[in-house]
Parts: structure tokens; C-alpha cells; sequence
């Protein structure tokens, strides 16, 4: 920071899952303006939203916009109710995009963060995307993100006018286990996260979606247990 009595103002993706908390904690640390972004977008449950309201109060952020849009309406992905969520699945065998991919949706969300970094006068927006530990899907790769942040120093009127926008995405080559040790240290709450794509209707993880598959994963490589609740059949 130039200036510790005058925080600048930051704009942060927060879905109230494993990665985007520890990112909030990060961003948190480092002093940032946070203003938290979350989207209603027709997933299948609202645990991710209730997650996400928890995590923006704990970090006592600036602002916390949730957004509704319906990406259910073009459908396309388990997790906006097109088919079944997989379980199970050999993750390091299937390197295929899988169905719970939500087509376009990075790109949808980081459009909406520029739109409130501009109202805002940040210059700095925050995405917990990651490319090793991760589903496969195409817009949690650093090319991306890369090329994202390429077009929106095109098509804002901050970047036209010389207030450079970047796309922070710390968080992008690391392993989970990586991410859950450097959440440890920040004290991150992961009780508090959601993490599954089709939890029981109590709210308890499946633990068998690639998503629960791989924070699991990433726990037991740390050598930890994750606070998480799981459904009976799934505990660990």
C-alpha cells in the first residue's frame, strides 16, 4: 500500500467456498477496501450464498453485493440442474471438462467485477480461481485470466484513462493442500465454507463430487481434518 491510513478500494469474488474465503483473508490482510461480490446464478442450492454473507461479515468488508442473474435459463451444466453431478469420478485419470462445468461463468462474474471496480475506483479485483487442484474447467487457467485482464484495460473507461486494472488471482498455482495451509495461518474459518455442488438438503457435504473429492484431498495432504459437516455415508 502507498498510503496505510488510506486503504485502496478492492473488488473480490466471493462464492463462500474454500478458496474465495482464503482469499478474503488474504486480500483482508494486505489491507484492501473489499468490496465482495457474490451471484445468485440458479445453482442448485443457496448454501453458497449463506457462506459467502457469513465470510463477508467476519472480514468486515466494505460492501457485499449478491447479484442475481439466471445462467439456468441457457442451462448446460449439472450445476445449474442439466443432468446429475457426478460422483466419484477418477479426477486424476479424467482430464475431460466435466458437466458441472458452468459455461462461461468466469467470464460473467469478472464482467460484473469490472463494472463495480469502475463505480468503486479500484483498480485491483480478486478471483480464487486455480489451475492445479481444480475440475478442468477453462476459465480457471492463468491464460485466461491473462487475457481477461488484456480486455478489460481495453473496454473500461479506467483503462482507457490510465487507471490500469488488475486481475488477482494468487491462489491460481497452488495446490489445495497449499491453500488450505496458508488459510490455517490466516486463521480462516473452513467450518464456515461450502464447498460441494450437491449437498444433502440439511446442508451436509456429499463428499464424493469432484469438488468434495478435492478439498478432502487437499485436508488430508495437509494433514488435517476438515470441519466440514459431511452426510453420514460420506463422513470422514
Amino acid at each position: 500500500m502507498t498510503d496505510a491510513t488510506v486503504p485502496r478500494p478492492a473488488v473480490l469474488l466471493l462464492s463462500g467456498g474454500l478458496d474465495s474465503t482464503t482469499l478474503l483473508a488474504l486480500a483482508h490482510k494486505q489491507g484492501f477496501l473489499l468490496h465482495a461480490l457474490s451471484f445468485r446464478y440458479g445453482q442448485r442450492h443457496k448454501l453458497e450464498i449463506e457462506a459467502a454473507t457469513r465470510s463477508a461479515r467476519a472480514y468486515d468488508v466494505a460492501r457485499h453485493v449478491v447479484v442475481d442473474i439466471d445462467l439456468a435459463t441457457f442451462g448446460g451444466s449439472a450445476l445449474t440442474g442439466s443432468g446429475d453431478v457426478p460422483k466419484d469420478r477418477a479426477l486424476a485419470v479424467d482430464q475431460s471438462i466435466p458437466v458441472t462445468y458452468v459455461p462461461a461463468r468466469n467470464t460473467i462474474f469478472l464482467a460484473y467485477a469490472l463494472a463495480l471496480a469502475e463505480v468503486t475506483g479500484a483498480s485491483d479485483v480478486f478471483i480464487g480461481v486455480n489451475a492445479l487442484d481444480y475440475s478442468g474447467y477453462p476459465d480457471c487457467r492463468p491464460e485466461f485470466i491473462e487475457s481477461f485482464e488484456r480486455m478489460a484495460n481495453l473496454a473500461t473507461r479506467a483503462g482507457i484513462e490510465g487507471r490500469r486494472l488488475v486481475i488477482h488471482a494468487p491462489l491460481i498455482r497452488m495446490t489445495k493442500r497449499e491453500i488450505i495451509e496458508l488459510g490455517v495461518t490466516l486463521g480462516v474459518d473452513f467450518a464456515a465454507t461450502t464447498s460441494c455442488y450437491d449437498p444433502a438438503p440439511d446442508g451436509a457435504a456429499c463428499g464424493r463430487c469432484d469438488s468434495c473429492q478435492l478439498r478432502l484431498k487437499g485436508f488430508a495432504e495437509a494433514g488435517l481434518t476438515d470441519p466440514a459437516r459431511y452426510a453420514p455415508a460420506a463422513a470422514r
